[in-house]
């Protein structure tokens, strides 16, 4: 009985002052460590971790919760564990906070295993060590940005230009092509993005292949920062338990460095340069490290990405970049031509479009496509100013091929069919390769433009429905 008691008196501590978000607790020797999870106030509702010892007797927290209503002297359980979340199949088609507490109105999730949502990293041996092409089916990013498995991909796009369309896309084909996981992580997210995206998902029939995981904008910067090491967890627990894909969305991976910044500041460091954390550049690589294959199963990320004022020198940009290995690049211009996906094809880059990786014939007809709408991009004045006729027979060649080339690379998705009336396509890499090698070689000179806007693969055109009238 007294060793219950004092077990009940070390693992309870007191409030001995509150500063906003930043809690600090006195315990009895010895203290909790640090990512220990604390339980306060009315209910224990309000959830703090541990983020520094003070002294011998007194630690800081940093509350993931709102600290309403806290005040000196009241009692804080430890809990015991770091923070934990749900794993599994039973979070299939679910909307989660960073607690695993669900906030899309089904009532409970039945899990039956909880994960720490601090995990070490896969160790090397355990990882593959092969380089490997994660198609999408999406024309325009297999062939001029293929992405990685098991790499990250970074997507930069304003608001309108379809950057959660492209994601829906990715999402419903990971669920076709591979029978994965899609895992979308919203960090800082607007409550009117969180709930258009789940009604979106629901619509285009994906959700029940998806876990989405928000840590909304109006929650502490500590709930901000730590969604994106719960989604991992369940990343992880699909990858190496369930032993399925997973392609991680996380949206927007700049607010998760901005997050940080905010716990660095209310814990009294001194700032960095530009004001960031200085310990910015660990705090990234120990999220974005963990995203990684296994031989069992590969987990692949897509990342929105916002470069403040459009400096790429900016620290958070300049160390995000250091861990993508492919950068997409949404176009409004592109957009209001009703080129869709609005994929830019020069800014478009991947570090997997190499010979050695690709393969050499893929290689050489993306180069050839980027090469030609280059050349047309650089006589888009000309055209404007004399007109297309004052062009050589070789520019206007040029212009031709590039203008069918910048029509074949749009793409009829399923997640949107309910709005456009066209049914979706999916592309195997071998076909888009192979129609953007046949209109290079002006096999489509002939074809009206329009016959290769919004298809799936070059096969589609045909004699029958072309008329005098499209050309």
């Amino acid at each position: 009985m007294q060793e219950s008691v004092r077990e009940a008196v070390a693992t309870t501590g007191e409030v001995v002052a509150v500063r906003g978000n930043v809690v600090d607790v006195r315990f009895a020797p010895p203290l909790p460590p640090r990512l220990r999870q604390l339980r306060t106030g009315v209910d224990r509702r309000v959830v703090l971790e541990v983020e520094s010892h003070l002294d011998p007797r007194t630690v800081r927290c940093i509350a993931l919760t709102a600290t309403r209503r806290l005040g000196r002297g009241m009692p804080v359980e430890d809990v015991g564990t770091p923070l934990m979340i749900p794993v599994g199949p039973a979070l299939l088609g679910r909307m989660l906070n960073v607690f695993g507490e669900p906030i899309d109105g089904r009532g409970p999730i039945e899990a039956t295993e909880w994960w720490s949502i601090h995990r070490p990293l896969l160790s090397l041996e355990a990882r593959t060590t092969r380089t490997e092409i994660f198609t999408t089916g999406i024309k325009a990013i297999d062939l001029l940005a293929p992405l990685e498995r098991g790499g990250k991909a970074g997507m930069f796009g304003g608001a309108g230009v379809g950057k959660t369309v492209l994601i829906n896309e990715m999402i419903h084909n990971m669920a076709l092509a591979y029978e994965g996981v899609s895992l979308f992580c919203g960090i800082g997210e607007r409550l009117r993005e969180a709930e258009d995206m789940y009604h979106s998902m629901a619509s285009s029939g994906v959700l029940d292949k998806a876990v989405l995981l928000y840590g909304q904008m109006n929650e502490p910067p500590g709930a901000r920062f730590r969604v994106g090491h719960a989604a991992l967890s369940i990343a992880e627990h699909f990858r190496d338990v369930e032993k399925r894909d997973v392609l991680l969305l996380i949206d927007n991976i700049f607010r998760f460095v901005q997050s940080g910044t905010e716990v660095s500041g209310l814990m009294g460091r001194i700032p960095s340069r530009v004001g960031y954390q200085p310990t910015l550049a660990s705090e990234l690589a120990a999220l974005e490290e963990r995203i990684c294959s296994s031989r069992s199963a590969g987990m692949t990320s897509v990342q929105a990405v916002y470069v403040p004022a459009d400096d790429l020198t900016d620290p958070s940009a300049t160390h995000i970049f250091s861990h993508l290995s492919a950068s997409i690049v949404l176009s409004r211009k592109r957009a209001s031509q009703g080129l869709y996906p609005a994929i830019d094809p020069l800014q478009t880059a991947s570090k997997m479009l190499t010979p050695g990786v690709v393969g050499e014939r893929h290689y050489r007809v993306a180069q050839a496509v980027r090469s030609t709408l280059a050349e047309y991009e650089d006589l888009k004045d000309i055209i404007a100013m004399l007109g297309l006729e004052e062009l050589s027979r070789e520019d206007r060649a040029t212009v031709s091929q590039a203008r069918r080339l910048e029509r074949f690379l749009t793409q009829p998705f399923f997640t949107t069919g309910q709005f456009t009336g066209k049914a979706g396509k999916l592309v195997p890499l071998d076909q888009t390769v192979d129609g953007c090698e046949r209109i290079l070689a002006g096999e489509f000179a002939e074809v009206p433009e329009k016959a290769l806007y919004m298809i799936g693969a070059v096969e589609e055109i045909s004699g029958e429905g072309v008329t005098a009238d499209d050309a």
